[in-house]
């Protein structure tokens, strides 16, 4: 994973060290209190009107385990910026992608979004892993973006990160389709966790470990993925397509340009 600053760049020399080290940074208020409330309602509305047609829980079977008598729930949307123009004009906006920019580079591409909601009381959680093994690439630029729309304490199952894991390169996973790392060597609650408050946005490296637990408060938490990579990072596989990849979020694709 490399780290260059781009010209121009929001971020200091001392967030963009802070990145480095740990593999993950979170950007306090980057949002309004306002404008994240506005996306959170949004993001309600969007997940009941997807509920009249199809299924919209996204837990994970590894998640299960052991919830045979108190089953959680993980509402979400793949690519809601099909579903809404609100997130159309999120992904694209500069203080999202100008920051990204200073870790992988000027032009920013999307590989996916998906919006996650963790209902009160029984939010699923996400074991520990690596999102590297769901869409490897070669230079290892791929990185999330995870914009918060409410509060995101402990008791809602804030995402938990192991400081430094990214530096040891992708780790072999357990499992097909859904990988997820050993609880042994990878207990969740043993990582750090990133508490945070609605507005604020937590980038990370694909190579990072991290995980969440369950929503045990009585208010939901919502949140909006972003994936993005470098456009001249090529995935390793052809795994994990979505709509909307290959959109450039800032800058330009150089690849387009070539005889």
């Amino acid at each position: 994973m490399s780290v260059t600053r781009t010209s121009g760049g929001t971020l200091t020399d001392e967030q963009i060290a802070r990145y480095g080290e740990n593999g993950y940074l979170l950007l306090k208020g980057v949002l309004k209190p306002e404008e994240a409330a506005e996306l959170r309602r949004e993001a309600h509305e969007l997940i009941e009107r997807l509920s009249r047609h199809q299924a919209v829980d996204a837990t994970w079977k590894s998640a299960r385990m052991g919830q045979e008598d108190a089953p959680t729930k993980l509402l979400h949307c793949h690519d809601a910026q099909f579903q809404s123009a609100v997130y159309s004009r999120l992904i694209v906006d500069p203080r999202l992608v100008d920051p990204v920019a200073d870790l992988i580079g000027p032009n920013v591409q999307l590989h996916h979004t998906k919006l996650f909601i963790k209902p009160p009381e029984k939010g699923s959680p996400f074991p520990m892993h690596q999102d590297h093994p769901f869409f490897p690439h070669e230079r290892h630029t791929v990185l999330a973006a995870i914009i918060h729309f409410d509060d995101a304490p402990i008791a809602k199952g804030c995402v938990r990160a192991v400081p430094g894991s990214h530096k040891n390169g992708p780790l072999e996973h357990i499992g097909e389709g859904e990988y997820y790392l050993s609880s042994e060597q990878y207990p969740l609650d043993s990582a750090t966790p990133i508490e945070a408050e609605a507005g604020d946005v937590l980038i990370f490296s694909y190579l990072t470990v991290h995980g969440s637990g369950v929503n045990t408060s009585d208010e939901a938490r919502t949140t909006l993925l972003v994936q993005m990579r470098a456009p001249d990072d090529r995935p390793t596989n052809d795994a994990h397509r979505s709509r909307g990849q290959g959109m450039m979020l800032r800058g330009i694709d150089p690849r387009a340009v070539r005889g």
